[in-house]
């Protein structure tokens, strides 16, 4: 698998919309990061060499939905499996289903195999509530892919925490599954 040299800014050529919104809202704020292109991943499973060039694990992300149409990021360490009644009781709802490719597109403007919390750049109204594990929440490093699966990023957690999602309108929820 191709995998780049480590860039600290944004790339010189074109990218998608999203892509280049995440760049721009990272300098606006002032936070620093590192970035590798890559060739396209479309699993967790491909992205292993992806954490090891950056030093920071590539973070899982999962949307769901409950039957009112509630839409819940959720974000998790790369090798923990998602309990649906579990999170449900921390959500506090009845039940929670994957949110369908179609459903993803139109709330965060992402598909299955490219999600990311980036997504919520594509949410200004803050529909989707932001679920983050705590063993996320707690590590030093937060690495995802920037709204494209052939490029991925590493910042601070405290970053993503503390100054990227609410400066989007997004407070997240801490919980441990």
């Amino acid at each position: 698998m191709f995998i780049s040299d480590i860039y600290t800014t944004k790339p010189e050529d074109e990218r998608g919309a999203l892509e280049t919104k995440v760049y721009e809202e990272l300098e606006r704020l002032n936070i620093p990061y590192e970035r590798v292109d890559n060739d396209s991943v479309e699993a967790m499973e491909e992205c292993v060499d992806i954490s090891a060039k950056l030093g920071a694990e590539i973070r899982k992300t999962i949307v769901v939905c409950n039957k009112k149409k509630q839409f819940f990021l959720v974000i998790l360490p790369a090798d923990k499996r998602f309990d649906s009644k579990l999170f449900a009781s921390y959500a506090r709802t009845p039940r929670v289903s994957f949110a369908s490719a179609e459903e993803m597109e139109e709330v965060i403007g992402l598909t299955p195999g490219e999600a990311s919390i980036m997504g919520i750049l594509n949410d200004p109204e803050g529909k989707v509530k932001v679920f983050i594990d705590k063993a996320v929440a707690d590590a030093e490093w937060f690495a995802c892919n920037p709204g494209a699966n052939t490029t991925h990023i590493k910042f601070k957690t405290k970053d993503l925490v503390k100054t990227f999602l609410p400066k989007e309108g997004h407070k997240p929820e801490i919980f441990m599954l």
